[in-house]
């Protein structure tokens, strides 16, 4: 099951890297601009936290994506040493342009697709999200 899933991704990250204008992001730096687009002002702390990463890791990241020009950096005013993560206009742009290629290509494969395994995915969907709660939580 979790291949299976595996393969899913890796397709869906294959076909965004080959459509995608501009250098392609390794996915862990995807990952990380992605949650900061879901949880604007998240500290490095907190996302190295939820990303299961060493902070240093995800103040490296932020440093790349900060020069790249996909994500901003900001001090909170009250503590100086606080950083406050934020997407820039062009890494927002950079998020929807990933969603609409893999909306499209999962679209575009569902519809090939028997109605029988459409029914099946979709009934999957619940399971699945179950599922990654209770991994989450070990």
């Amino acid at each position: 099951m979790l291949a299976a899933i595996g393969a899913v991704r890796r397709v869906a990250r294959r076909a965004v890297r080959t459509a995608v204008v501009g250098d392609p992001l390794p996915p862990a730096r995807s990952e990380l601009l992605r949650l900061a687009a879901r949880r604007p002002g998240i500290g490095v702390a907190e996302a190295a936290a939820e990303l299961r990463l060493a902070p240093n890791s995800v103040s490296t990241m932020v440093s790349k994506l900060t020069e790249d020009g996909l994500l901003n950096r900001g001090r909170v005013a009250n503590d100086g040493r606080s950083v406050r993560l934020t997407v820039t206009e062009a890494g927002a742009a950079r998020i929807e342009q990933w969603q609409d290629i893999r909306t499209d290509l999962a679209g575009r494969a569902l519809d090939r697709l028997t109605p029988t395994d459409r029914r099946a995915i979709k009934a999957a969907i619940p399971a699945l999200t179950r599922l990654a709660e209770q991994m989450e939580d070990l």
